[in-house]
């Protein structure tokens, strides 16, 4: 195959960005047709489908590739035009990063006020789960993922950060209503439990780490979207649920909260993956991450 002609690249990227071709062909200020032929110029150099023709328009795997190798040109470029002092007018750099609810409503926010702003940086964090957030790697949506996966998307590092403990807790008033709460058939048949949404498999993992197979935690299960909002749910007393160990502490202290399970702990792993890119802006927020993850996280000596 012949090297991608940078034009192409950059074409395929605005169209995904933009949604459609009309949108791409006013953003780069061109035709619509030129957009459409550059698009196919492309497909036909690379051999590959690399666009869904959806609204909005979405990326196939193969497009997937070439639109995270266009994100790290335009890295690239723009830290170039940086430490050569050109303006490219486009103001801040943009930092997509991925991290999970739970490491954002504890460690993770005041690694960004460590990080240097000069140049300035823009910091766009996308909320997904730590199991899912490679996916956003390998579609070029972010530079950078806190994530449960040891294994590197392509053109990625991988670095250990440490354990992020979670405790099995529930509200005085769930547990009143299960005297039996801390035994493991109320974990699975009777008590309600809290999930951040469908795709969340922490407390099911849980309850498998338990009574092994293929155990789950109760089919009566309440949706609750956000770390804060968790939290609060099951000291309410909606339903059980495994809650960071720096969350659940003060409460169980004072009593909101009750332990399960023995106050058996589960330590999830979390890696720091990111583009191999010769990024200043990159390469600092790494640093801040991995110091920050060494206050806050359990080693990751056990880590496999």
């Amino acid at each position: 195959m012949d090297e991608l002609p940078l034009d192409q690249v950059r074409t395929l990227l605005a169209v995904v960005d933009e949604g459609t071709f009309d949108a791409a062909a006013a953003a780069l200020h061109v035709t619509p047709s030129a957009v459409s032929q550059r698009v196919k110029a492309l497909e036909q150099r690379t051999g590959r489908v690399l666009l869904m023709r959806t609204k909005p328009v979405r990326p196939t795997a193969s497009g997937a590739v070439v639109v995270r190798y266009a994100r790290q040109l335009a890295r690239l470029e723009r830290d170039a035009r940086e430490e050569l002092g050109i303006d490219d007018g486009q103001g801040p750099a943009r930092l997509p990063i991925a991290v999970n609810a739970d490491s954002l409503a504890t460690w993770f926010l005041p690694v960004l006020t460590r990080v240097g702003q000069d140049p300035p940086v823009c910091f766009e964090l996308h909320r997904e789960d730590e199991a899912h957030t490679t996916a956003l790697l390998r579609e070029g949506q972010v530079m950078a993922a806190v994530t449960s996966s040891p294994e590197p998307v392509a053109g990625c590092t991988v670095r250990r950060l440490g354990l992020f403990r979670y405790l099995p807790v529930a509200g005085p008033a769930l547990r009143a209503r299960h005297p039996d709460g801390a035994t493991l058939e109320t974990l699975v048949r009777a008590a309600p439990v809290i999930v951040f949404d469908r795709r969340d498999d922490l407390q099911d993992a849980f309850v498998r780490s338990l009574a092994g197979g293929a155990a789950q935690a109760s089919r009566v299960r309440h949706q609750v979207p956000t770390s804060e909002g968790f939290l609060y749910a099951v000291a309410a007393g909606l339903g059980w649920g495994l809650v960071p160990e720096v969350q659940a502490r003060p409460l169980l202290e004072r009593g909101e909260l009750v332990p399960l399970a023995g106050g058996r702990p589960l330590d999830v792993p979390l890696f720091w993956q990111q583009w191999k890119l010769d990024s200043p802006a990159l390469a600092a927020v790494a640093r801040e991450v991995a110091r920050a993850a060494a206050e806050a996280l359990r080693p990751p000596a056990d880590v496999p």
